[in-house]
């Protein structure tokens, strides 16, 4: 039974509210930090260095254990703070709050948070007002409403009570309707409505709801990565057992053999491939962030460069959601200015009206002052508004009107000839996709007002044409996805003329136009074929979008879909990159995108683009670094266990290449600049390897080479009968050395590797100055010297691993060229 007039009792309401919730979408879940902590405790590093650090302290080697442990702690610290710093984001990102609502209870109009509205409840609602709830009109007074949010219509849509208490709600869109929706904004008018429906069970929380019943896409880069280090790990920890059981059997010395097969299996467990992999997300999200861009998703970070197509909104993605007058046709009496100045006449200047404040912007106003005497609204049987204005001490009053030019028409008594004339004019601007509005001015005694707008004389001032501009950087950022073989396609919900047009102008160079009744009629199967032919999807429904995205995924586009009402959420997170406007866009769209444009930037988009692509380049220098970097770690590891050679790396050992190792192949790589061909090459292969054959056969080979350089060197100090604790410092030497070679060899595919010298990478000439600082210290200082068991390095040693380290430079240099000039 519905509420009287003086809506709900408080009591009745809060009753309500406890039973069915409060009027919200409910919030994501997030982790907490003990389950973050939890699943960084699980990596097996971390394990290895607390057994490490174990063995040291149970041979009373209590420096060195403790050493392991802080990093270890310091580890896992790093971890925790990233991760819980990407969990925030989404709370920084709801800003937003809930918009207060005027409703009805006991009689008496009260304000209460929009989350407090409930079923029954009658809200007041009036120009710029957002509507709380879905709501069905007992009153409604010449209310207009932009339902762009649910609809992507940027015309504002009228409304009307409903005709009976049997009539029920409609769908969203749509002239004369009753049912008004949550999220939607009065843009003229007012109304009191019944709320019908509420938080998750409106129509924004229908979309919203939707959401869940799709599974975003699965990250390529981090399965894969799981399977390498699932073998890698395997396998060294398997040769870490065997090489500990057979020194302590051939040695007896169980406690070194611990140490030793702990150090092989450090050595060869690569656990820098998820770090790497976290690492670059993370710091590629904050740089994405300097553009402007929020990252939601840091995997999406990875199908960026991969992307094939762009799927957009027009309203408020291309477009800026707002009216503005871009074409008029004056009648031949009447000048441009004269015509914009009846048509503000005819206008509310501080309404919400998007036409009316259009209108106005463009005119200017006469210098006399004019009080407005009577307004007509529009009315079913004539779709025009007129307004009287009067100067004090004149004897007429100014009379503006404005409307469909069918009105317009009639209310001038236009003959036949004059009215097919303007038909054809009016007819040629729709089709460019210009919304028209035509005026008529005239005058009248004041005293003497008629009761209608057909009792007024009035001439015919001419047409204004109205569009919702294109944003200002759409063609250029449009010309430079088509340059990296992006192809762009608009979905909207608009008219094919408008959308057409709006394509033009844009330069997205597609004819082909798909209109939702047709699409409705077009197999999913066939639907994939047209997908890839059709530039222009319009008049297209919020499920038919998500078919449109699913159908160009089955076709094997990386699909990138931009949006910012709520009727693009389910498309959003559908996509494999789903990109959301933050300014004007919707909590709902906000919550299903994995990247968010914060200014609202078209241009935004192909920036985030080019960087994606660069993050990816980096991302697989840094993962060929580290798999080249670890043949010699683990070779030089595995050595003296074969020969029976005093033994080069003990755990402690491995950690400070960690320490070189982790901060190269992360933050180092990631701050690599673009390659020059960066956005003049197709978007790379979705089902590409990150570990291609020919990027394991070069790392391999590297890896090889340096395994080479660092066993020569030790053989050779071996040889020459030097202590242990010379050979050892003088073959770690030249490991170290050995991995920064590496690391030149792999930072550029094409770029000057040395350019970090005069600036071109300051994290990575800061890694170079400190590892000569630390390499320094561990020779001079007795404390660090006795930590790593060194011995003293004399110019003859440094001889010899500098003809070593420069001879393997040279050779990865022209193996470098080779590879890139094929």
């Amino acid at each position: 039974m519905p509420p009287p007039r003086n809506g709900l009792a408080e009591a009745e309401a809060r009753h309500r509210l406890t039973a069915e919730g409060p009027n919200e979408l409910p919030a994501a879940s997030t982790r907490s930090l003990w389950a973050i902590a939890f699943q960084i405790l699980r990596e097996p590093m971390f394990a290895l260095l607390l057994a490490g650090g174990a063995i040291y302290i149970a041979i009373g080697d209590l420096l060195g254990g403790v050493v392991l442990l802080v990093f270890a702690s310091l580890s896992v610290t790093i971890s925790i703070v990233q991760e819980m710093r990407s969990e925030r984001v989404l709370d920084a990102l709801r800003a937003m709050t809930s918009p207060r609502a005027l409703v009805i209870r006991d009689g008496i109009r009260r304000r209460i948070p929009g989350r407090e509205v409930v079923r029954g409840d009658l809200v007041v609602i009036g120009e710029g007002d957002r509507v709380p709830a879905d709501a069905i009109l007992l009153d409604a007074s010449e209310l207009l409403v932009d339902e762009s949010l649910l609809t992507g219509e940027s015309v504002a849509v009228a409304k009307r009570p409903r005709a009976s208490e049997d009539e029920k709600p409609a769908a969203p869109g749509g002239d004369n309707l009753p049912t008004i929706y949550s999220g939607s904004l009065v843009v003229r008018g007012s109304g009191i409505a019944e709320v019908h429906a509420t938080g998750s069970r409106a129509e924004i929380g229908r979309i919203g709801k939707s959401l869940a019943s799709i599974d975003p896409a699965i990250p390529r880069l981090a399965g894969e990565t799981k399977r390498l280090v699932r073998v890698f790990a395997l396998g060294g920890l398997t040769a870490s057992v065997v090489a500990a059981v057979l020194y302590g059997t051939l040695r007896g010395s169980w406690l070194d053999a611990g140490l030793a097969g702990i150090a092989l299996g450090m050595s060869m467990l690569p656990e820098e491939f998820p770090l790497v992999l976290a690492v670059f997300m993370t710091m590629g999200a904050w740089r994405i962030s300097q553009a402007r861009v929020l990252t939601r998703r840091a995997a999406a970070i990875e199908s960026l460069g991969a992307a094939t197509v762009l799927c957009t909104d027009k309203t408020g993605t291309l477009t800026e959601n707002r009216m503005s007058v871009v074409e008029l046709l004056p009648e031949q009496a009447i000048d441009a200015e004269r015509l914009l100045v009846l048509g503000a006449l005819a206008s509310n200047p501080e309404g919400f009206d998007p036409m009316d404040r259009a209108i106005s912007a463009a005119a200017a106003r006469p210098a006399e002052a004019r009080v407005l005497v009577r307004s007509y609204g529009l009315a079913p049987d004539l779709l025009a508004v007129t307004q009287v204005w009067h100067a004090p001490g004149g004897e007429n009053a100014v009379v503006a009107t404005k409307g469909a030019p069918e009105a317009i028409i009639e209310l001038c008594q236009l003959d036949r000839p004059a009215a097919a004339r303007l038909r054809e004019a009016v007819e040629g601007m729709a089709r460019r996709g210009v919304r028209v509005l035509a005026v008529a001015g005239g005058e009248h005694a004041v005293a003497a007002l008629p009761d209608t707008p057909r009792g007024f004389r009035l001439e015919w001032a001419g047409v204004i044409g109205l569009a919702d501009p294109l944003r200002a950087e759409v063609p250029k950022a449009i010309a430079e996805c088509r340059e990296a073989g992006i192809r762009v396609v608009m979905i909207t919900g608009d008219y094919p003329a408008t959308a057409q047009a709006v394509a033009r102008s844009a330069g997205l160079g597609h004819d082909a136009v798909l209109a939702g009744p047709e699409l409705a009629r077009v197999s999913d199967a066939d639907l994939a074929v047209r997908a890839g032919e059709v530039g222009v999807f319009a008049r297209i429904l919020p499920e038919q979008k998500l078919r449109i995205v699913k159908a160009l995924q089955a076709s094997g586009e990386v699909v990138a879909m931009t949006g910012d009402g709520v009727n693009d959420a389910p498309s959003l997170k559908a996509a494999d990159i789903g990109i959301a406007m933050g300014g004007r866009g919707t909590d709902v769209a906000r919550e299903a995108a994995s990247i968010v444009l914060l200014d609202d930037d078209f241009g935004s988009i192909v920036r985030t683009i080019r960087l994606g692509r660069r993050i990816y380049d980096n991302l697989r220098k840094a993962m060929g670094y580290i798999l080249a970097v670890h043949v010699p770690i683990a070779g030089i590891a595995l050595l003296p266990l074969l020969t029976g050679w005093p033994l080069v790396l003990y755990p402690v050992h491995i950690a400070f290449l960690e320490m070189i190792i982790d901060p190269a192949c992360s933050i180092a790589f990631e701050a690599e600049h673009d390659e020059p061909d960066l956005m003049r090459r197709p978007p790379r292969s979705p089902v590409a390897r990150l570990f291609s054959s020919t990027m394991l056969m070069r790392s391999l080979l590297q890896g090889a080479l340096a395994l080479l350089t660092v066993a020569g060197v030790y053989v050779l100090a071996v040889q020459r009968g030097l202590p242990v604790e010379d050979v050892r410092s003088l073959s770690f030497f030249t490991l170290v050395l050995a991995n920064l070679v590496l690391i030149l060899a792999n930072r550029s595919f094409r770029g000057n590797p040395f350019d970090f010298l005069v600036g071109g990478n300051p994290v990575l000439l800061g890694i170079h100055a400190l590892t000569g600082v630390l390499l320094a210290l561990s020779v001079t200082w007795p404390p660090v010297r006795t930590l790593f068991g060194f011995g003293p390095l004399h110019i003859d040693d440094l001889a010899v691993v500098a003809v070593a380290i420069g001879a393997l430079g040279l050779v990865l240099m022209l193996l470098r060229r080779l590879s890139s000039s094929r």
